[in-house]
């Protein structure tokens, strides 16, 4: 039996990719969520239905955001507590973030179900469409409670030296969730509907079978009698912050590209931006996964002041973004055509249009994941100001500029395009603030080697 990767050893390459895996994995398998369900839409429900879901998700993506907000932010602290030997400290605050998390879902449900159909009014769907994203969006909202769980949690089975576990848990809501659109989508025919309903049961089982286990004690990290005290809470809140305005920020500028496309191209174009997501998700997750599963490394070593081991790993960390960037880029540039037809095959305009679209958007894999890695790099060493400012700049600041100003010169491809230019502005941004804190934190720059 292979001996268990505890966040406190010495990683070497190899074993640094074992230990991510699992993280990778899993954020994956929860992205396959919207992408399973698109994929049953938009080929046995409709266009108007795949409209639909385009355009409630980001919704649901950006209530959701708290998850990200609260996991992301406490795992750096407790990660770091358990490196300073305060296990009992970090255990408590695991407890009373997990209530946090639980009362906002169950609040957010309570207000956004009453008002769903003007929600599907002020997103822009008409007619058809409209009755379709209102009652789409009423299930899912059902579901709110365990999708904030299951994104909280997910940070947290690499600090129980368990990502393994967490991946079994996420392999698990993946399949519930392939099976219950099979079953409801394809074979009841019970359209955008069926879909939510299969996604509410995914998530019961990413969110709630983790309370299972965080329950029993005697593990490593487990439920202790919950203790928030206020300074606490606001450097999980604000160390936090860059990968739920990461989250939230990725919503709210969705929302300016359907509103933009429809200007632009219709329902159509809204259509090929949801395939476009649909894509990068599993891209994008190889780097999010990444960068969950190597935080708690970060953050234990910083918590532990071996400095020696975190900078190994930031090293080894850069060297697999830059093996990952050459491959995902190339892949998704060569395969646009065959994955945009696995959504819209049936219809060459629109086929060639998302094909066109996804050509475009690739570009921005060469540079995405140096961001993404250099936010939550910064979230990892407890340093959420720099974090959030990457990540904001990221998401929200040159998205929505390049949202309305490339197509002003390139028409719709540059809305294709617009990602890339964000991508570009912010990588700016990420190389000024490594540099920047290289000597307050000891990590090094040159030496990018897989070697110890």
């Amino acid at each position: 039996m292979a001996q268990r990767i505890s966040i406190s050893d010495k990683f070497t390459f190899g074993k640094l990719l074992r230990f991510a895996i699992p993280s990778i994995v899993m954020v994956i398998f929860t992205s396959l969520y919207g992408i399973v369900d698109g994929l049953f839409v938009s080929n046995f429900a409709g266009d108007d239905a795949f409209t639909a879901v385009n355009l409630f998700l980001p919704v649901f993506y950006l209530l959701g955001a708290v998850g990200f907000l609260l996991g992301s932010g406490g795992c750096a602290l407790i990660a770091k507590l358990f490196g300073e030997q305060n296990d009992d400290a970090a255990r408590r605050l695991f407890g009373a973030l997990t209530s946090v998390v639980a009362a906002i879902g169950v609040l957010f449900t309570a207000i956004f179900m009453p008002i769903m159909p003007r929600l599907a009014t002020a997103l822009g769907a008409e007619g058809e469409v409209h009755e379709v994203c209102a009652e789409y969006g009423f299930i899912m909202l059902g579901g709110m409670l365990p999708f904030m769980l299951q994104s909280y949690f997910q940070y947290f089975f690499a600090v129980a030296d368990r990502p393994k576990l967490g991946l079994a848990i996420t392999v698990g809501a993946g399949l519930t969730n392939i099976l219950g659109d099979f079953l409801l989508v394809y074979v009841a025919g019970m359209g955008a509907n069926g879909a939510a309903i299969a996604t509410v049961a995914s998530e019961c089982v990413g969110g709630l079978v983790p309370l299972a286990y965080f329950f029993v004690r005697g593990k490593k990290l487990y439920f202790a009698r919950p203790a928030l005290k206020g300074k606490p809470f606001f450097a999980v809140c604000v160390n936090g912050s860059s990968e739920f305005l990461s989250s939230a920020s990725t919503s709210v500028v969705s929302i300016l590209y359907n509103i933009q496309l429809m200007k632009y191209a219709g329902y159509d174009g809204v259509i090929a931006f949801g395939i476009i997501m649909y894509v990068s998700y599993i891209f994008v997750g190889c780097y999010l996964g990444f960068s969950v599963g190597t935080a708690p490394i970060i953050g234990y070593n910083y918590g532990a002041k071996n400095t020696d081991e975190l900078n190994n790993v930031f090293r080894k960390s850069l060297l697999f973004i830059m093996c990952a960037a050459a491959i995902m880029t190339a892949a998704s540039i060569a395969l646009a055509n065959p994955l945009a037809a696995i959504f819209v095959s049936a219809d060459p305009e629109l086929l060639d249009m998302s094909a066109n679209a996804l050509r475009f958007f690739s570009a921005s894999f060469i540079i995405s994941g140096f961001n993404i890695y250099g936010s939550a790099f910064f979230t990892a060493l407890n340093n959420g100001i720099v974090s959030a400012i990457i990540s904001l700049a990221r998401t929200l600041v040159f998205q929505v500029l390049a949202v309305f100003v490339t197509p002003l010169v390139f028409g719709i491809n540059g809305l294709w395009s617009a990602t890339v230019f964000a991508e570009l502005l912010t990588f700016a941004v990420t190389v000024f603030f490594v540099a920047r804190n290289r000597n307050k934190y000891g990590y090094r720059l040159k030496q990018l080697t897989i070697n110890n």
